[in-house]
């Protein structure tokens, strides 16, 4: 049977991926981001996605640590930060958030959106083509920069009270790059909750916005682990 704490971590959890999907997904709905014009709506969802990690990290983030993100979570179990039971219950909160942010979401935005994605994620075409292995490669390097990124900042007590805001920024210039190519996913649960209520192209090309930042994340943290090692 579940703990209190345990609970509460992954009520946390919940929330917090709820919330990351329902304003920064749909602050990509609503403005109409493309990720072929560098405009106005294309800079605000970068920030929106920062924004909501900021919110969340100090709302949160005493709770759970606010990982909001199965590619956090794996990097925290592979640094041992949690047991292999609290990576299952947030995985299954995670999932859980983003599907319930996409339904409100998709609520929410039906009527006077009809035609949005609810900023889901696609792959990087290439003259036309889509491309597999760019798209993977793209998520890899945006996870592994953003993961690390955390270990880093997380490591030090003295840091816990500016972690939210580095964390956010670093999200946020990650989307600044990566939206033109795939969306930016960098969190298999943010891409999941939309994919799933998009279906089509959206769904058939969600495996590879599960499994790429799952790697960018595992080798985030082994290379983190490594560096930070004294001897």
């Amino acid at each position: 049977m579940l703990s209190k704490t345990s609970l509460k971590k992954y009520l946390a959890e919940f929330i917090g991926t709820f919330v990351l999907v329902l304003f920064a997904c749909g602050a990509a709905a609503v403005l109409g981001c493309k990720t072929d014009t560098i405009d106005a709506a294309y800079i605000a969802t970068a920030l929106a996605f920062g924004l909501v990690i900021v919110a969340m990290a100090y709302s949160i983030g005493n709770i759970s640590g606010c990982h909001i993100n199965p590619a956090v979570s794996l990097a925290m179990l592979i640094s041992k930060k949690i047991s292999l039971e609290d990576f299952a219950g947030y995985l299954v909160a995670q999932f859980a958030g983003a599907t319930a942010g996409a339904a409100v979401l998709k609520a929410f935005v039906s009527g006077n959106y009809p035609k949005s994605t609810l900023g889901a994620n696609a792959l990087y075409q290439v003259n036309g083509t889509d491309s597999i292995w760019l798209s993977l490669l793209i998520e890899i390097v945006l996870t592994f920069v953003f993961v690390i990124a955390i270990l880093g900042v997380t490591s030090k007590v003295e840091n816990s009270s500016i972690a939210g805001l580095v964390i956010g920024l670093t999200l946020t210039l990650v989307h600044i790059f990566g939206i033109h190519f795939t969306g930016t996913s960098v969190n298999p649960a943010r891409s999941f909750g939309p994919a799933i209520f998009m279906g089509g192209d959206a769904m058939s090309c969600l495996w590879v916005f599960i499994v790429a930042p799952l790697i960018g994340g595992a080798l985030a943290a082994v290379v983190y682990n490594f560096l930070s090692k004294e001897d």
